[in-house]
């Protein structure tokens, strides 16, 4: 399994959320806080984002920002416009697709805006890297500017099969948008996971412990995967990933187990084994000292977000 897409599937609670958004200036649209991240893209005219601290950040066509916290944020043809709440056109509970207009007699601006329903109680380090606001140029990802794209072309009017076109769209964006930044300082010095992610040897072992978490993986056996002594490795893996190599993988294996007991209806002695645990009885005492519940419990409760 492919580690990024991996993690964030094990963040993923909800539906994702998108709407189409045409404005005349002068305007100004303030967008409410989300749990999870979202994403504002500019097809044409202009933009500024306007976070709740920090300075204006002006957009160009093709750009996308990134909200690492999905938290409040003013989105306006100039930072001195009044805002006004942003209501998506007729949106019904349960609707992945929305749109908003907003009437003037100057200048037609077009956006893009998803919201990713990403649970933030046991968040994947990877993202916890992420800046607050994270702004992409256009062209930056060649692949980030087609989704742009062709998010546009599948919003401009309503088709058949829209309803699944667009959320998997949103999803690629997601994606798209962590690949332009892991790979953003290629050929610099980079901390943490973009350089875990880009570096051969710990990016192979990071793939092996995702791919089969259960198996009895050993430090000696994943530093001769990557061609490195067993310390060298270790050093390697903790100074890049944050944290040892088997403690990731304890992470890893409950962070599973949770998905698992959420998403499926496995008795718990499946789920302990799927994720390395002969005992059952061993399974709910690790489990428990991760999550502070008893695995039964946690199936019960409702996901938190």
């Amino acid at each position: 399994m492919d580690v990024l897409t991996d993690a964030l599937g094990a963040m993923r609670v909800g539906q994702t959320r998108s709407a189409r958004t045409e404005v005349r200036a002068p305007w100004g649209l303030r967008f409410p806080a989300v749990g999870g991240t979202t994403f504002h893209a500019l097809l044409r005219g202009r933009c500024w984002i306007l976070p709740p601290d920090g300075e204006p950040v002006a957009m160009a066509p093709g750009d996308v920002v990134f909200l690492r916290h999905g938290r409040t944020v003013s989105l306006a043809d100039d930072p001195a416009t009044p805002l006004r709440d942003f209501r998506p056109e007729g949106w019904r509970p349960g609707q992945v697709i929305g749109r908003v207009d907003v009437e003037g007699p100057g200048e037609r601006s077009l956006l893009i805006c998803g919201a990713y329903q990403l649970g933030r109680s046991r968040p994947h380090p990877l993202l916890a890297e992420l800046p607050d606001l994270l702004h992409l140029r256009a062209g930056e990802g060649p692949g980030l500017a087609a989704a742009v794209a062709l998010l546009g072309e599948e919003l401009e009017q309503e088709r058949p099969g829209q309803d699944g076109v667009v959320p998997a769209l949103v999803d690629a964006m997601l994606l798209l948008i962590l690949r332009t930044w892991i790979h953003r300082d290629a050929g610099e010095p980079v901390p943490g996971w973009r350089a875990a992610l880009t570096d051969r040897a710990i990016g192979e072992s990071l793939t092996a412990l995702h791919d089969d978490p259960a198996r009895g993986w050993t430090v000696a056996e994943l530093g001769d995967r990557a061609g490195l002594s067993r310390s060298a490795f270790a050093q390697r893996f903790t100074e890049l990933v944050g944290e040892p190599p088997l403690t990731y993988l304890t992470w890893w294996r409950m962070t599973v187990a949770g998905r698992l007991l959420r998403e499926s209806d496995a008795p718990l002695s499946t789920v302990a084994q799927r994720v390395g645990y002969s005992s059952e009885f061993a399974f709910a005492k690790a489990f428990k000292r991760e999550y502070g519940v008893a695995p039964g419990r946690y199936r019960r409760q409702p996901a938190a977000t």
